[in-house]
Parts: C-alpha cells; sequence; structure tokens
C-alpha cells in the first residue's frame, strides 16, 4: 500500500461532481479555499512574487515594487526605506486556475507574505503554524541559502505541504537544475521539476509543463504587455527528450503515493493529465514531495503557472488533519474543519492598529465566528466578546459579520488575549498548541529622555511585547536600567524606530549586549541550608543535590532521588523551584545557565520550623554550591555566517573573519562568486554587515543565522565577567 492512501484528497476529475462543503452559506467553500504563506531567504524575491499574484488575480490593478516602496504587503514605514519585509501582512486573492478540475471556479487564496531576515524569523514561525501550504522561494542565482534552510526546517516542524518557486531565471548566472539539487543535498527534500525552463538567463522565454507536457511561451504579444495570457506552443525540438525524462522521473517520483498511477507505471499503460495531476497533488500533501516551479517574478514570468499549481496542488484546510489540542485532562482532542461544529481557533498574532485598537490574528479552525461573539480562553479561564470582525488587506481592512471555517481574520475587542491562545466556545474545551519561539541573543539598554517619554516608553513597551514574542524588557537590578533583548541589531534597531514613530517616544539606547549562557563540564556535589531563628516560629530548609553536564540542546533537567522521606512531598517542589531559579544566574558572570542535570539526592526538614519558603531558599544555595565545584564554563552565541562576494574580495573578506575570531567553514564558487561559510561569535559581529559593504565597495552581501554556543576563549574571560553588569546608556 502507498504512502498516499491514508491522505483525504479533495480533488475529483469531473467538475460536475464537485459539492462544497456548506457551499450555500460560504462565500468560498472550504474545497475552493487555499491558505498559503510565501517564505524563503532574505532578497530571494517573496514580497515581488506576492505582489505580481495580486495582481494577476485581479486583487489590485497596479504592480508596486519593492524598490520604489510601492508594494501592498509591504506597508509599513521602515519597510519601504529599507526594501525589507518586517512584518508578516495577510492578504486574499482569487484565482481561476487555466486548466485542471476547478478551471473555471474561482479559488480564494489567503496569503501571508513572510520576513525572509533571521531576525523576524518570528513572524514566519507563527505564520507557518496557522497555514496549510507554502510557498518556498527560492534565488535560480544563490541557490539554497542560510535563512531558506530556517524557513524550511519551520514547515517540516509544523506539517505544512509545500510547491517550490526558483525565481530570478532571468539573472546572470541562474541555474534551475542546479538550485532543484540543492534543495535535494542542503534540505533533503524529494524535490522534483513539475515544470522546466525554456533556456535562462536573458534567453528565459516559457515553460514546459510536465504534467499536461504543454508548453508556455513569454514571447511578447503588442496586445497583452502585461503578459496576462501566456501562449501555449509545442515543445521545442531541443528539449523533447529532456521532457521525456524529467516527465518519466515525475512519474515514478509519485508512483510511492499514488497505487493507480503505480500499477499503470508497472503494465506500461498510458497515463492521463488527470490522474498525474492528482497523483502529485496527494505527493505534495504527503509533505514527502515538492514540486519546483522555475519562474521570473519581477519580469512577471510563471507567476500564472504558480498560480494554477497552489490551486492544483496545495491542499484546502479539509485536506490536512485536523488540528489537534488538549483538554483540561491532558487528554487530545481535534479540532475538524466543519462551519456546524463548535468553535475554536488560534490567535496567533497582535497588532495595534491606530484607527481600531489591538487587532488579533485569528485562525478559525472549527464551526464559525460571528460579530458579537463571546469566546472563552482556557489559558485565562475568561469569557471576552467580539466586538468587530474584519479581513486583512495588508494595512486595509474589510468588516464582515461572519468568519467561517478554515478562514484567517483579525478579532478586535478581546483584551486579555497573547500570542498562541485558543479562542473557542464555552463548552469546548481545547487547547491548541501554540507556536513556539527562540530565545533572544542580544539585548541593550534604553532610558527615556525626558519624565513624559518615561510615562509613555511603559504604554510602548507593552504594546510591543505583546505583538512581538521574541521581544523581551526587564529591568536590570544593579543598575536600574531597561533592558530590551531581541534576535538580531537590525529587530531591536526597528523596535526603537518604531517607539519613536508610533508612540512618539525619544530614547537613547546602550550598547548592545550578549546574551551568554552558563555550564558546567564536571559533575559535583553541592548542599544548602535555609535556617533563621528570631524568637517565635523559625525557618529551617536543607537541600542535597548533584549536578552533572547535560546533552548540547537538552536544557535543564531535576530529578528527584529522594527516597526515605528526607524531604517531605510537599517541599520537593518548593526545593525544585528554588533549584530552577538558582539557575537563572549562574556563578561565573550571572548569567542563565543551560544544559545541566541535577539529582535531589537528600536533605533534612524541621517538623515544626520547615516551610516551602525555607526549601526553596535551601535549593537555590545548593545550586550554587554544587556549580561552583563543577567547573563552570561562560558559553557565547556562535552565528552561522555566508558571504557571498567577488571573487577579487575573497580574501580581505577571509581575513576579516579570521580577525573576528571565526572559523572558516567552506568555500564554493557559485555563478563567478565565491561564498563563504563561517562559524563567528556574536560578539564580533556588531556592524558586520556595513564592514564588507566597505571592504567590497558594496558588491558582497552576507546573511547571519543562529548556530549554537561555545565556551569563551579564557583570555576574553575576565573582560565579559567585568564587563557583565550592563553598561550606561550612550547614543
Amino acid at each position: 500500500m502507498s504512502v498516499a492512501s491514508s491522505i483525504k484528497i479533495t480533488v475529483v476529475t469531473d467538475k460536475a461532481k464537485i459539492s462544497p462543503v456548506n457551499a450555500k452559506d460560504r462565500p468560498f467553500p472550504l474545497e475552493w479555499t487555499r491558505n498559503i504563506g510565501i517564505a524563503a531567504h532574505i532578497d530571494a524575491g517573496k514580497t515581488t512574487t506576492t505582489e505580481r499574484i495580486l495582481f494577476y488575480s485581479g486583487a489590485v490593478h497596479k504592480m508596486g515594487e519593492v524598490h520604489e516602496g510601492t508594494t501592498v504587503t509591504d506597508w509599513m514605514e521602515q519597510e519601504r526605506e529599507r526594501g525589507i519585509t518586517i512584518t508578516a501582512a495577510a492578504i486574499s486573492c482569487a484565482w481561476n486556475a487555466s486548466w485542471g478540475p476547478w478551471k473555471g471556479i474561482k479559488q480564494r487564496i489567503n496569503i501571508i507574505d513572510t520576513p525572509g531576515h533571521v531576525d523576524f524569523t518570528a513572524e514566519v514561525e507563527r505564520s507557518l503554524r496557522v497555514l496549510d501550504g507554502a510557498v518556498a522561494v527560492f534565488c535560480a542565482v544563490a541557490g539554497v541559502q542560510p535563512q531558506s534552510e530556517t524557513v524550511w526546517r519551520q514547515a517540516n516542524k509544523y506539517k505544512v505541504p509545500r510547491v517550490a518557486f526558483i525565481n530570478k531565471m532571468d539573472r546572470t548566472g541562474a541555474d534551475f537544475f542546479r538550485a532543484v539539487s540543492e534543495m535535494r543535498e542542503k534540505l533533503k527534500a524529494n524535490a522534483h521539476p513539475i515544470f522546466l525552463p525554456i533556456g535562462k538567463e536573458e534567453n528565459f522565454s516559457g515553460l514546459i509543463d510536465l504534467v499536461q507536457n504543454v508548453a508556455y511561451s513569454f514571447e511578447e504579444d503588442p496586445s497583452d504587455q502585461l503578459g496576462m495570457n501566456p501562449k501555449t506552443m509545442p515543445i521545442p525540438a531541443d528539449l523533447v527528450a529532456l521532457t521525456a525524462e524529467y516527465r518519466t522521473k515525475l512519474i515514478e517520483a509519485v508512483c510511492d503515493y499514488d497505487d493507480v498511477i503505480a500499477e499503470k507505471y508497472l503494465n506500461g499503460e498510458e497515463i492521463s493529465v488527470p490522474e498525474l495531476m492528482l497523483g502529485v497533488r496527494k505527493a505534495t500533501i504527503s509533505l514527502q514531495f515538492t514540486g519546483v516551479i522555475p519562474g521570473s517574478a519581477f519580469k512577471k514570468k510563471g507567476v500564472q503557472r504558480l498560480l494554477d499549481c497552489v490551486v492544483n496542488y496545495l491542499p484546502s484546510p479539509i485536506d490536512v488533519p485536523p488540528m489537534q489540542g488538549l483538554d483540561s485532562d491532558g487528554k487530545t482532542v481535534e479540532a475538524v474543519v466543519d462551519d456546524k461544529g463548535k468553535m475554536a481557533g488560534l490567535a496567533f498574532k497582535l497588532w495595534n492598529d491606530p484607527f481600531v485598537g489591538r487587532l488579533v490574528f485569528f485562525r478559525v479552525y472549527t464551526g464559525t465566528l460571528p460579530k458579537g461573539m463571546s469566546l472563552y480562553n482556557p489559558r485565562t479561564r475568561r469569557t471576552e466578546r467580539v466586538s468587530r470582525l474584519v479581513l486583512m488587506r495588508a494595512i486595509e481592512r474589510e468588516e464582515i459579520d461572519l468568519a467561517y471555517s478554515g478562514d484567517i481574520c483579525a478579532v478586535v475587542g478581546v483584551k486579555e488575549v497573547i500570542t498562541g491562545d485558543t479562542l473557542c466556545d464555552e463548552d469546548f474545551d481545547i487547547r491548541l498548541e501554540p507556536p513556539s519561539f527562540p530565545e533572544p541573543v542580544i539585548s541593550m539598554s534604553i532610558e527615556p529622555n525626558s519624565k513624559a517619554d518615561q510615562e509613555k516608553m511603559g504604554i510602548a513597551l507593552q504594546r510591543l511585547v505583546a505583538e512581538d514574542p521574541t521581544l523581551r524588557v526587564k529591568t536590570d537590578q544593579d543598575t536600574g536600567q531597561i533592558i530590551l533583548a531581541g534576535m538580531g541589531e537590525l529587530h531591536l534597531d526597528i523596535i526603537r524606530d518604531r517607539m519613536k514613530r508610533e508612540f512618539k517616544v525619544e530614547a537613547t539606547s546602550g550598547k548592545p549586549q550578549i546574551a551568554y549562557r552558563e555550564t558546567v563540564h564536571g559533575s559535583a556535589e553541592g548542599e544548602g541550608k535555609f535556617i533563621r531563628q528570631s524568637g517565635g516560629k523559625g525557618q529551617y530548609g536543607h537541600v542535597c543535590i548533584k549536578l552533572e553536564p547535560n546533552g548540547k540542546g537538552k536544557g535543564i533537567e531535576v530529578i528527584n532521588d529522594i527516597v526515605g522521606g528526607s524531604i517531605p512531598k510537599e517541599f520537593i517542589k518548593p526545593a525544585t523551584e528554588g533549584i530552577m531559579e538558582g539557575c537563572n544566574n549562574g556563578v561565573v558572570a550571572g548569567f542563565p545557565v543551560v544544559d545541566v542535570i541535577i539529582h535531589l539526592t537528600d536533605g533534612s526538614f524541621h517538623e515544626v520550623d520547615s516551610s516551602e519558603l525555607a526549601f526553596k531558599m535551601a535549593g537555590i544555595f545548593a545550586f550554587k554550591d554544587a556549580m561552583k565545584k563543577a567547573k563552570p564554563a561562560l558559553l557565547e552565541p556562535i552565528m552561522g555566517v555566508e558571504v557571498t562576494t567577488p571573487e577579487e574580495y575573497q580574501g580581505d573578506l577571509m581575513g576579516d573573519i579570521n580577525r573576528r575570531r571565526g572559523q572558516i567553514q567552506s568555500l564554493e564558487n557559485k555563478a563567478g562568486a565565491c561564498i563563504i561559510n563561517a562559524h563567528v561569535p556574536l560578539e564580533m559581529l556588531f556592524g558586520y554587515v556595513t564592514d564588507i559593504r566597505s571592504l567590497s565597495k558594496g558588491r558582497a552581501s552576507a546573511g547571519i543565522t543562529p548556530s549554537h554556543f561555545e565556551q569563551v576563549p579564557n583570555s576574553l574571560l575576565a573582560k565579559i565577567v567585568e564587563s557583565s553588569s550592563k553598561a550606561p546608556a550612550r547614543t
């Protein structure tokens, strides 16, 4: 039996037999709905691709350009000034596929355009959590880049089926087949072309559809200057053999997911176009196959065919397994997509709109959500009323009265909601799995310039932290300074800029601080006693532990090895809480401790004087005592750096990496450029992008992604320990 035998597919080859779920009640039936994300490395062309999709689908009447700051989805001032996507933007369009079972039926496509910069990876994370499918965009010249790998892993994590769009086929050095090969090697993807390019670089002139076995020409038609209707044409004679070869490879790949195709192929029978289309769709939804389409979004080539693939191959909300959650007893509950079911959905993003107030971006998984409905939040155990419902058009809003299962909308009126909250009917006990977010890697101090700014800054930070799960705010106990922690220099720079523009807060920022970690390299035992006697009832707590290293990335584990009741059961929890609190501040420089195992081995108690507070304090003391003896070490974050540069600057840039304590991992020549992969400490990367532009006269670029933690060299340890209390703020 094939892998696809358990996959539910709603495609039928006879249009007349399509029976939409609740069609009479819905503007767009579930089968005719696609919730997709556009995700890729920075500068691969996501926003341009989205802009072309909106134009060809009729959602906008003029194509915007990133370099002109006129795109629909990049609506923030900072996005238009910098030419990058900072926040994920949701927008909808409709597409009438040019072929397939849905030809002549407009499909609703809800699109989320996500950022490509690593500093805003949380936007990709939470978007993929609520999407049914994705378009992964790759550059035909650069191939698979560092952030491409990150978003691919995120899509794997949330089990999101995807198709790949190899963009920029018109650029010098473009190589479609090399990009597909890199997808297989670097991403371990089962990637197969479903279209072949006709020509490349300046000669990129058409596509060959391997499923239909037809070719499309991009030759300009004087009556069709926008390329709205690419012409079909015979497959070029010099590509007939290549087309036959890759169509056979495609059929062989699909055989694993479709028993009908496998049987026909083994018997040497002809496989029809509808059968092959259905096979590709099954394979894609199985998560073990990725169809690849070449194109050039900027030159308006291949976008319509990409839209056909979104409709024909990516799943509708009822094609993917039901979202699972837990009830109050920890049992698994399913949110089955059904308009007539009890309502449940996930709040995946918060945004403060200057006109309507707080917007909660919401994916409805089951049931319907009418305006005015009261929603129950299992986390807060409170009910809140939805005052307004809107569909988002990037920054614009469209008021609606009812949202259906499978819809992505925004809710106005609910207040005590954070990212990842489930909102549901009061009698539907379910908590859906929230998205997870990485820990911050960099921080800086920030001080208001006046008392008026101080009041406004508190409100601004509260709202910004609610919007952004990767932004953390705390007050340094030693200096009294407010510390902002985030994912990178650009992330913190954008936050500071938003405080000034949106909240009118004038503030002075300090030098960014590194989020170091501490761990141990040896095993040791520790003892903690908390004894206070002040005339009346005293305090007594006594805890003994054994501390040892854990595997990299395994985190902190506390194991209760108490036997014989030396610590009563009611004091085990506070003792454990004390140990965990001790892990927040290590003994080397006061940074959080990671990757350790703590065994609670022994202790003692007093029948009258023992208390939860005493055992919590004893747990803290025991941890500090053990860590001092267990060869403590300070760890620094190491970043993966990929530099793309013309070969003449290779030596200068490699020398610069060595000066920054970096380690070169690999060198690769690709399309006349040199790609340097290295590991460099984050501390040495402040201002790095600006520096390499200076060294290469603006011709080199760099991608920086978090890699791992390594021990700080002894020669730098004293300096870091000395400066671990944050320096005074400065501009």
